[in-house]
């Protein structure tokens, strides 16, 4: 079963080319049997090889697919190479399972917009890029899938094209990201230059060969790794495009948010961890730079009024647990909240888009409420959502990963970043439930009009119970002490553990925190509104819009980046280049006005233009 690897990453990208090429001329039917079909098929495939592994693992913990050499250039030979081992694993199970329930939404979701096809072919090639990134056996072809996903992701967030605010958010994604995108590709380049390898395994091993802790080479080459992944993970400093983002279609949110582009590098820093170990300065980077990024987010998502940009918030805050989780070297705490978080945040933000269908595309939380007895399964499965993004204990599967990465950072990070995630998981429930009692709570505010469907129902019940039953992978020891992901991901368990009785009280200020979030939202926004409601002073307010505006980021890098940019251009408009381009048009014109007066309709002149051609050309041909 093992050899049908490939399959998994071919079948979406079969989709996209049999959409591609036949979309226009096939039903809707058609296009939500291959577009939904071929990553449900690759989502089964992926179960079965997954179940081989586990039963039958090769010797090396690890299968290796090669399908052809690549290139071949200077000793290096990076080949169309698959490497299949548990982190790969868990990777491709969630992405395919996540985004089947993605796609099968979508059918009904999307069902009434122009190029049905077109956003189907464009899901599929987002979700065979992703699979081949991680999947990929060597640095080369992980930078295609790389490279693939943030084109799609650009294609997706401005599907609505027509729509300049579509149009200026996917541009601002594909530009920010691609900072960090060079960032990696030198990265790579130093790599293979200092090293002589590509691949993934062998490159591992060399870099503990040849470098010693602390070298020089391994900080810098770490640094560029984590730049390119702080762009596609929307870290600081590179998160301003992904709350921009939300202007795309609710699945196209979902997926990028759960399975796809904003994992992406925590995954590249999960499967490079040995470089990291190697640049503890990096390392630490990575810890400190998730902790501030899981608290500016956060206040950022108190404030909003849009329902997608308050779950877009919250993403740049999760991803920054998983950061600060890699940074403390616990890597399988960050996978575990990897798996976790694909669950309920994609729950959420389907049944945000489920909301919105019912409320005609309102997105304004404000404009909300009473929706608990209209929209019951989209209550109770957003409900699950909620309590699960705010760690709500011993019940669901965000507490055991958020957990895990709690007492990882007060063990090996020190106690101000363990603070950081405590104060991270206050805020997380305070805008979670926030969004819940806003939303389903209080009195209704407009008319309601959501048919049923089991395309779209089916997606949230399935994740809502994921959402729950996940957590019990890997639950503490106060809690039973199960460790299965840890055992399979063959991490040889947590590099250190705080005593029992500490362990206890951690566990136990955790709680307090998550649920004094959701008391504090339950004060505020359903019990007395009224106090969210009253004149605030004119600190309280600065503060409001400087969150409002995600610390100012866009504003400082408009000031500091575009405007000196646009100056530049203004200045520099007519250089020496452009006279170049503008003297040849000048005399293209000029050519052009010169030989339209010879049309003048005049046979005489034509006849008389045709004998002097002919006597010129006679008369070289006697002469030369």
């Amino acid at each position: 079963m093992r050899e049908l690897l490939w399959l998994i990453p071919a079948l979406p990208c079969a989709g996209f080319f049999i959409l591609t090429l036949a979309g226009a001329r096939l039903s809707h039917r058609g296009v939500a049997l291959i577009g939904a079909g071929s990553v449900g098929l690759a989502a089964l495939l992926s179960a079965l090889v997954g179940l081989a592994f586990i039963t039958a693992p090769p010797s090396s913990y690890a299968y290796v697919q090669t399908l052809w050499t690549w290139l071949e250039v200077s000793g290096l030979q990076p080949g169309i190479a698959f490497h299949l081992d548990p982190l790969a694993l868990v990777m491709i199970t969630v992405i395919t399972a996540v985004g089947f329930l993605i796609h099968l939404y979508a059918v009904t979701y999307m069902g009434e917009e122009e190029g049905y096809g077109r956003f189907f072919a464009y899901m599929n090639l987002f979700v065979g890029a992703m699979l081949t990134l991680v999947l990929a056996d060597n640095l080369l072809l992980l930078y295609l899938g790389w490279e693939g996903v943030g084109l799609c992701s650009y294609l997706l967030i401005g599907f609505w094209y027509r729509d300049p605010v579509s149009g200026y958010a996917a541009r601002k994604a594909f530009v920010v990201t691609r900072v960090g995108d060079v960032a990696l590709a030198l990265g790579i380049l130093l790599l293979a230059t200092q090293v002589g390898t590509l691949h993934i395994q062998d490159l591992l091993r060399e870099t503990a060969r040849q470098w010693p802790d602390g070298s020089p080479l391994a900080t810098l080459a770490a640094f560029l790794i984590l730049g390119g992944a702080l762009g596609k993970s929307a870290q600081l400093p590179l998160q301003t495009w992904l709350p921009d983002a939300m202007a795309g279609p609710v699945p196209v949110s979902a997926l990028i948010h759960a399975a796809t582009m904003v994992t992406a590098g925590v995954y590249l820093i999960a499967r490079l961890q040995g470089l990291f170990t190697l640049a503890p300065a990096a390392q630490g980077a990575v810890a400190a730079i998730g902790a501030a990024t899981l608290l500016l987010a956060g206040c950022s998502a108190l404030v909003q009024r849009d329902i997608k940009r308050i779950l877009a918030y919250s993403t740049i805050s999760q991803i920054g647990y998983m950061f600060l989780a890699l940074g403390v070297g616990a890597w399988s705490a960050a996978i575990f909240h990897f798996l976790t978080h694909a669950f309920f945040k994609a729950l959420l933000f389907l049944g945000a888009g489920a909301v919105m269908l019912g409320l005609n595309h309102e997105r304004d939380i404000y404009r909300m409420g009473g929706l608990r007895t209209r929209l019951p399964l989209t209550f109770w499965t957003f409900l699950v959502g909620a309590a699960s993004l705010s760690a709500f204990p011993l019940v669901t599967a965000g507490f055991y990963s958020k957990e895990f990465i709690l007492a990882q950072a007060w063990q090996s990070g020190g106690p101000w970043l363990w603070a950081a995630g405590i104060a991270g998981a206050f805020l997380t429930s305070l805008y979670a439930f926030r969004m819940v009692f806003l939303v389903f709570c209080g009195p209704a505010k407009g008319d309601v009009s959501l048919a049923p469907s089991l395309c779209r129902d089916i997606p949230l019940l399935v994740l809502a119970l994921l959402a729950i039953v996940s957590g019990f992978l890997e639950t503490p020891r106060t809690l039973g002490g199960l460790s299965l992901l840890t055992d399979f991901l063959r991490t040889g368990g947590p590099a250190s553990l705080p005593e029992l009785s500490l362990e206890v009280r951690l566990q136990l200020i955790a709680s307090l925190a998550s649920l004094a979030g959701i008391y504090t939202a339950y004060l505020f926004f359903r019990k007395r509104p009224r106090l969210a409601e009253e004149p605030q002073s004119a600190v309280v307010r600065l503060l409001h819009r400087f969150w409002f505006s995600g610390w100012g980021f866009d504003w400082l890098y408009h000031a500091l980046l575009v405007q000196p940019f646009l100056w530049l251009a203004k200045i520099n408009r007519d250089d020496f280049l452009d006279l170049i381009y503008r003297a040849t048009a000048w005399c293209a014109a000029a050519s052009h006005r010169a030989l339209s007066r010879t049309q003048t309709g005049q046979v005489r002149w034509y006849a008389a233009v045709i004998a002097g051609g002919t006597v010129a050309l006679v008369a070289l041909a006697v002469f030369l």
